[in-house]
């Protein structure tokens, strides 16, 4: 009895490093497509049922920003691996913000990239679907809808969110650290940043906190980390 393969997507609108790509995915023995500019990728993201998609962020009609925030907007829950050759910081922070699960920049091995690929797959796996309401203050979090209820109001939640939400549920009254939020919904020790763990603590508390700047559920213990109350 054999497995159905991983379609894995590529959006890359160089020739010969699409191709290299495809040659190496297929040889590791999963299902390939790719799209060679944007507007492609992202319909193409959207409607082919990529198990993963691998995504350049310099690409012609659309970049690969704009196709990361409007896959999310679209609740698209698929693991994107951002590559590109902007290696900034900022760069980086950006591209986990919109919801990349990985940042890998240009140039780089298959071989690393095959071993990212593996790593990112496993996670999603491992984590599952989110499922169930709680509720927080005046607020209802809906994580299969990946949304947030106040009132009549619905606000989207990111997966990124939802799963720093997750644990911060799971451990309530408890510290926990950037770098365990980093290696629990990331993955990675070194990237993205602990600013970006701060950016998405920051949203949280602008969609459930009835007053952010004076945030009762979701409490600053500084030079450490963050502390959840219900």
């Amino acid at each position: 009895m054999t497995s159905e393969k991983t379609r894995i997507l590529i959006v890359e609108d160089d020739a010969s490093l699409r191709l290299g790509l495809e040659q190496g995915f297929l040889s590791e023995g999963h299902a390939v497509e790719s799209a060679a500019d944007g507007e492609e990728g992202l319909r193409r993201a959207l409607t082919g049922g990529a198990d993963l998609i691998v995504l350049d962020l310099m690409l012609p009609k659309i970049d690969g920003f704009e196709i990361l925030r409007r896959i999310r907007a679209d609740r698209l829950e698929t693991p994107v691996i951002v590559l590109t050759a902007r290696g900034e910081e900022e760069d980086r922070i950006a591209g986990f913000e919109c919801g990349a699960d990985d940042y890998v920049v240009k140039p780089f091995s298959v071989r690393e990239l095959l071993l990212r690929v593996k790593a990112v797959l496993r996670r999603a796996a491992e984590s599952g679907p989110l499922k169930g309401e709680i509720t927080v203050g005046d607020a209802v979090v809906d994580f299969k809808g990946y949304q947030i209820r106040r009132g009549k109001k619905k606000i989207g939640l990111s997966r990124k969110e939802a799963e720093m939400l997750r644990l911060f549920v799971e451990n309530p009254g408890e510290v926990i650290s950037r770098q365990r939020f980093l290696e629990s919904v990331w993955g990675y020790h070194s990237y993205p940043t602990t600013r970006t763990v701060d950016m998405h603590v920051l949203k949280l508390r602008q969609k459930i906190e009835p007053d952010p700047e004076n945030p009762r559920h979701f409490v600053t213990i500084h030079g450490v980390g963050y502390k959840f109350f219900p």
